[in-house]
Order: structure tokens, then sequence, then C-alpha cells
């Protein structure tokens, strides 16, 4: 599983000239599902994003303070495209994402799972064309990877 997080003072996702989600300060996550991502994967990942300390405390501008501790809001946007391999060709490969079908389920999970610290959590449309509008704040952007390794 990939998730690109950005800080974000604002983020809107817009569907067919329509708004479908948007949030002010807190976390724009771009999620990646991979076809060997598991519960286990979802649950590191969502803890992860509402710990991970991006945002200062006040005094300095230190990472010091996390989404929840803040009481921000999160806009989750689904991007197969994070499991695009550029290594080979001029066409991106994208053989490691998970089927649409797998990664609705997986996301829908993983946005439950967020909605579960009692956060506003917005979300684009699985599977659709999508205009993400970005205030990036810092800019701090980041990029998580959980990968479901299986150990002989």
């Amino acid at each position: 599983m990939r998730v690109v997080i950005q800080r974000v003072t604002a983020s809107q996702v817009v569907v067919d000239r329509e708004v479908v989600g948007k949030i002010r300060r807190g976390l724009n996550l771009l999620v990646g599902i991979a076809d060997t991502d598991t519960e286990a994967e979802l649950e590191w990942m969502a803890r992860k994003c509402l710990d991970l300390r991006v945002f200062p405390d006040g005094e300095g501008g230190r990472f010091d303070r996390s989404v929840q501790e803040i009481e921000g809001e999160l806009l989750v946007i689904s991007q197969f495209t994070l499991y695009g391999d550029c290594r080979k060709g001029r066409r991106p490969s994208f053989d490691r994402a998970a089927t649409p079908t797998q990664a609705e389920a997986m996301y829908k999970k993983f946005v439950e799972k967020l909605r579960a610290s009692g956060l506003k959590v917005e979300t684009g449309k699985f599977g659709a064309m999508m205009q993400v509008s970005i205030e990036n704040d810092g800019p701090v952007t980041l990029l998580l990877e959980k990968e479901n390794v299986e150990l002989p």
C-alpha cells in the first residue's frame, strides 16, 4: 500500500464539475492499493496517517502534532497510478496495482478506519476522473509505503 500524504490548508475534489469532497486544514491522502495488500497493511497505514506528526506546535515550525491533535480534516483520494512502474518502455505498467474490485473494497475499509478516529473524512469518487485542488502547506509531502512481505 502506498499513500502520498500532503499537509494542506485546504483541498477539494471535483467530479463532473461537482465538488464531491472538500476539507480545510488537514491532510490530503492519495491512496494506492497493491494486489497483495491485506487488512494488516490497511490498519498500519490508517494508524500511521492519523498519528504522524507533521503539523507545527506553533513554536518554531517543528513537526510536533498529528492531524488528530490539531483536529484536522482528511481528504482521501484513490490513486492506482501510485503503482505505475515506469522503469521499462515509455508507458507505465500497473501490474502491481490491485484489480478495481479488490482496490475499491480495500479503499472503503481504509476510509472506514480513518473515520473511526472521529475526524471529518471526505473522499473522491472511486474510479472516476477527478480534478483535485490542493493547497499544500509548507509544502509538506511524504510518501508512506507498507508492503505485504511474506517471509519464508
